[in-house]
C-alpha cells in the first residue's frame, strides 16, 4: 500500500539552519520541540473554553520530559498520569492535589499508594478496584469512575469507535453500584470519564461524548441522588497529520460542548458539572518534529533512503501504518519527482517512516525533519536491535534552543546489566 502524499508541504517552525545548527552540537537524530506553539495551543483550549469552569490535565505519556511539563504548569495546566513513574515525574516538577489526574488501569498498588500520597484525583478504571485502593492508599474524599457504554460509537450515525472491544472503563450498571458502595464509605464528590475514540478531526467529537456522560448523570442524579460534580472529556482530539487534513476548531468544539451541556442539565435539573480534559496529541503533537540524516541510498525494485533514526525513535508508522510528512531540509520548494520508501536500519521490513512517497531528489547527507512528532513519538521508543533513543531540544521563544534530554549511550543500554566474568567495553 502506497502512501505517495499531496503535492502541499507543511510549515516547519525551524529552518534548515537552525537544524544544522543543532545537529553540530548534539549529532543527529534528535526531537526538537516549539515552544511557542505549545504555549499557543494551552491558551487557545482554556480561552475556547472560558465561558465554563474547565481545566486540561497534559496526558504526561503523551510527551514525558519534565522541561515540557513544567512549561504547561506555567500556562495553569495540570498533569494526566497513567503510573507510578509519570507521578514521580510530576511530583518532581511540583504538581500535587487537583492538579493531577491519575487515570490508570490494571494498576499495581505501589502506584495507587502514590497516587493517594499526592492527593491526585484518582480515575478508577472498573468497580472491583474500589476494595483495592481501600487497602492500598484509602479512599479520597473525591473521585472520578471510567464509564465504557459498550456497543459502537457513533457520530451523526457513523462509527467512530468501537468501545465494547476496549479493555477500559465499567459498565452502566457498574457505575451506579460503585457511586452507591463508595458512598456508603465517605466519598463525597464524583466525576465521571470516558474515551471512545482517538484522534479525531471533526469538531462533534467532544458534544457527543459529553452528551453519553451527562445522560449517565441525569440517571445516576434519578437512581442514587448524587451529583456529579465534574466530566472529564479525556482526550481523542486528533491533529492533520496529513497537509489536506483541515484542523479542528477548539473553538466549535467547546461552543458546543457548553450548549450540551446547558441543555441536557437544564432539561434534566442537573448541577453544571465543570468540564476536564487530558489532552496530549493537540498540546504537542504538531510541535514536535524528528529530524534525521540520510546515512545510505539504495535502489533496487524500489528507491530507498536510509536515515540514522529508525522505528524505535518514531514507531507510530511502523506500528500503526500512520502518515508523517516529511520535508527534506532546504528543499521545501523542490520539485516532488522521485518516489522513495523512507526507513530506518532495524531488522524489521516494517520499518519504514513512509512508503512509496514523493519526495524531491534526496542525496546522502541532507536532513529530513518528519513532522507532528510531539505526541506519542520519543514516548513510544525502544531499544529493539539494542537502538538508543535520541536527544530531545526545546526551541525557545527567542530563536535559542536548549538540550531537555540527551541521547541515550551504550553505557545507558548496558546499565541494568550485572554478568559476572563478562566485561563490555564502552
Amino acid at each position: 500500500m502506497t502512501d505517495i502524499s499531496e503535492n502541499q508541504e507543511k510549515v516547519l517552525f525551524f529552518d534548515k539552519d537552525t537544524a544544522e545548527r543543532i545537529a553540530e552540537e548534539i549529532g543527529t537524530p534528535f526531537y526538537v520541540y516549539d515552544e511557542k506553539g505549545i504555549r499557543n495551543a494551552v491558551r487557545n483550549l482554556k480561552q475556547a473554553f472560558s465561558g465554563i469552569e474547565f481545566k486540561e490535565y497534559f496526558a504526561v505519556k503523551a510527551c514525558p520530559n519534565p522541561y515540557i511539563l513544567k512549561l504547561l504548569q506555567e500556562e495553569g495546566v495540570g498533569v494526566d498520569c497513567s503510573s507510578l513513574t509519570e507521578l514521580m515525574m510530576s511530583e518532581a516538577c511540583g504538581f500535587y492535589g487537583d492538579s493531577i489526574m491519575f487515570s490508570s488501569n490494571v494498576t499495581p498498588a505501589e502506584d495507587f499508594e502514590l497516587a493517594r500520597k499526592l492527593d491526585a484525583i484518582i480515575n478508577l478504571d472498573d468497580i472491583t478496584h474500589i476494595g483495592f485502593l481501600e487497602k492500598h492508599g484509602g479512599l479520597p474524599d473525591r473521585i472520578c469512575l471510567r464509564y465504557n457504554p459498550g456497543g459502537d460509537f457513533k457520530i451523526s450515525g457513523a462509527i467512530m469507535g468501537a468501545p465494547g472491544e476496549a479493555k477500559y472503563g465499567m459498565t452502566r450498571e457498574q457505575i451506579i453500584e460503585s457511586i452507591l458502595i463508595l458512598k456508603s464509605k465517605g466519598v463525597k464528590t464524583f466525576g465521571l470519564h470516558s474515551f471512545l475514540a482517538s484522534n479525531m478531526l471533526g469538531n462533534k467529537y467532544w458534544e457527543t461524548l459529553s452528551g453519553v456522560l451527562l445522560d449517565l448523570a441525569a440517571d445516576i442524579k434519578t437512581e442514587t441522588g448524587t451529583d456529579i460534580s465534574f466530566i472529564n472529556l479525556s482526550g481523542g482530539i486528533g491533529i492533520p497529520y496529513k497537509p489536506a487534513d483541515k484542523p479542528v476548531d477548539i473553538y466549535k468544539t467547546a461552543s458546543s460542548v457548553i450548549n450540551k451541556i446547558d441543555s441536557v442539565c437544564g432539561k434534566n435539573n442537573l448541577v453544571r458539572p465543570a468540564v476536564k480534559a487530558e489532552l496530549g496529541r493537540y498540546i504537542t503533537g504538531p510541535y514536535g518534529v524528528l529530524v534525521a540524516r540520510v546515512i545510505h541510498k539504495k535502489n533496487i525494485y524500489r528507491e530507498y533512503v536510509g536515515l540514522d533514526a529508525c522505528a524505535a525513535n518514531l514507531m507510530r508508522p511502523a506500528m500503526y501504518g500512520s502518515y508523517h510528512h516529511i520535508t527534506v531540509l532546504g528543499k521545501e520548494k523542490a520539485p516532488k519527482i522521485k518516489v522513495y520508501d523512507v526507513t530506518g536500519g532495524l531488522c524489521e521490513n516494517n520499518d519504514k517512516f513512509a512508503i512509496e512517497r514523493e519526495l524531491p531528489e534526496i542525496e546522502i547527507g541532507d536532513l529530513v525533519a518528519i513532522h507532528d512528532a510531539g505526541a506519542h513519538g520519543f514516548a513510544m521508543g525502544y531499544n529493539y536491535n539494542g537502538k538508543l533513543r535520541s536527544a530531545e531540544v526545546l526551541l525557545k521563544e527567542d530563536g535559542s534552543f536548549k538540550l531537555i534530554r540527551r541521547a541515550e549511550k551504550p553505557s545507558d543500554y548496558f546499565a541494568t546489566f550485572d554478568f559476572p566474568g563478562a566485561e563490555i567495553k564502552l
